[in-house]
């Protein structure tokens, strides 16, 4: 590993310079390549004169300084904390070596490129007060400030927060522990920057990342409300319900890991991706490699498999091949969102093929597990309103993603109808999804009740969501609109929700 690090006290023959020394020893008896950076023996001006911080001339000291940052996979910033945080010598240094352009670049005002991701950094520090009151009466000020708002915006990531204190009350002894626990921490990166723990917890959140779970809810209401329906008031068959939904998870899963496999150079060059829009990025940021997302991929799909074939072998016959066509045929729709050769989203079809399968797909996954016919209007019907209401969310999505989607030849329908003319189409959706709630609930009076707070609130949320539209689709449309998309999402809920609330009172 290579390690840069950089003794931050203004004295050379202080404290933090021992402990400096007792690291640098540690990790090259670790076999780690080492470099020094001494900010006391730097000759810089640590003010910023220009506007920006790159229109300054980098002197000398601070050109190699970039260069040896540049070279680092691991710092250590070693610095006493004063006045609960760093001193004016480290916070000019920062000031004037991370750069626009070489630790991060604007994108837009809300996003910016993390350009020293992939490195990471321990920290160590010296402190009077007591390090418990440091860190919980005065909330670790400086620690905080350097390890999050400094270097976790250009991306390096902060490994190891060493704390030596109170230093006024220190004595030989005391000292002497603090120089070995310094050792320790260059010692200890023969076993990498990251600790196990760090490293497990670093896996996990990437996965949880990949898998967009805030898409989720609406496919599981949707699924129970199926459900709920075929048993007609009757409790719910436990196993066959886990096993459909886990086959469904498992599927939508295996959907946003593909879209991430195979949208990559869409969302590598996408500059508007957020939480809704632009993929996981998980590939992209390089939180995860293609060879575990093959991985996870595979997994999915195989668990899908084998939670649809226990399903179906516990089915009655009657209604074991209805069940296993059902999920084939939704799956496949599913999949083939940007799998190719189908590959719907670059033909146009894939915001239909979303409001498809997060209705009907799902509503009828969870009817058929618990015996339903698949030939039964009743789920068809319900399916209807809430595909309608999908619609909107999905068209908004694909307007920040349009110039990466077109760069690539992805025709969504964004990108065949441009951005305002979708939005149009998402204000006609928004009003069909309550109109078509309420003609169901006058022609089918079984379905009334089911549909009756679908009408009111839809109509209301409606109003609400079409005002917004028309804003946008008339006014001139920002590069990002999540506020609009969240306003989409709950949308939704009018059309799943209170079916589930009146089917699970009845």
């Amino acid at each position: 590993m290579r390690c840069l690090l950089i003794l931050a006290h203004p004295r050379r023959d202080s404290l933090c310079g021992a402990l400096f020394d007792s690291c640098a020893d540690g990790a090259r008896q670790a076999g780690m390549e080492c470099r020094e950076l001494i900010l006391s023996e730097m000759q810089f001006d640590p003010d910023v004169h220009a506007v920006s911080p790159e229109q300054q001339p980098l002197e000398p000291d601070l050109q190699r300084a970039q260069q040896d940052i540049q070279w680092a996979e691991h710092l250590v910033l070693i610095y006493p904390t004063w006045w609960g945080t760093f001193p004016a010598l480290l916070k000019g240094f920062l000031d004037r070596v991370l750069t626009p352009g070489f630790a991060f670049r604007h994108v837009t005002h809300d996003r910016w490129d993390k350009l020293l991701s992939g490195r990471t950094a321990d920290l160590i520090t010296t402190m009077d007060t007591p390090p418990l009151v440091y860190r919980f009466i005065y909330r670790a000020p400086g620690q905080q400030a350097l390890a999050r708002a400094t270097l976790g915006y250009c991306g390096i990531r902060s490994a190891r927060t060493e704390t030596f204190g109170p230093v006024i009350a220190a004595d030989a002894g005391q000292r002497q522990q603090w120089l070995d626990r310094a050792r320790s921490v260059g010692s200890r990166l023969a076993e990498g920057a990251l600790s196990t723990a760090q490293r497990r917890t670093q896996r996990i959140t990437a996965w949880l990342a990949a898998l967009r779970l805030q898409f989720y809810p609406m496919t599981w209401i949707a699924y129970t409300v199926g459900a709920l329906l075929a048993a007609e008031g009757a409790p719910l068959a436990m196993t066959p319900y886990l096993l459909g939904y886990l086959a469904l998870f498992l599927l939508e899963a295996a959907t946003v890991f593909l879209n991430d496999w195979f949208d990559f150079e869409s969302d590598r060059i996408n500059l508007l991706g957020g939480p809704f829009t632009g993929g996981s990025r998980v590939l992209v940021d390089g939180r995860l490699d293609r060879a575990a997302m093959r991985k996870g991929i595979a997994m999915a799909m195989l668990g899908a498999a084998g939670a649809l074939a226990v399903l179906v072998a516990m089915a009655p016959a009657a209604s074991a091949g209805s069940t296993a066509a059902i999920y084939a045929i939704f799956a496949l729709l599913a999949l083939a969102y940007t799998v190719p050769p189908l590959k719907l989203s670059h033909r146009g079809f894939g915001e239909l093929d979303v409001a498809l399968t997060h209705s009907a797909g799902a509503i009828m996954a969870g009817f058929v597990v618990q015996g339903g016919h698949w030939a039964d209007s009743t789920p068809w019907l319900l399916a209807l309103p809430l595909g309608l209401a999908v619609l909107p969310s999905i068209l908004l999505a694909g307007c920040p993603d349009r110039t990466a989607d077109q760069a690539v030849g992805k025709r969504t329908l964004v990108v065949m109808l441009g951005p305002r003319a979708a939005i149009r189409v998402a204000m006609a959706a928004c009003v069909a999804a309550p109109a078509v709630a309420a003609l169901l609930a006058l022609t089918r009076l079984d379905l009334s009740a089911l549909l009756v707070w679908s009408v009111a609130g839809g109509t209301v949320h409606a109003i609400w969501l079409w005002r917004c539209l028309h804003r946008l689709a008339n006014g001139e449309l920002p590069d990002r609109i999540d506020g609009p998309i969240v306003l989409a999402l709950t949308f939704i809920l009018w059309f799943c929700v209170p079916q589930l609330i009146v089917l699970l009172s009845a």
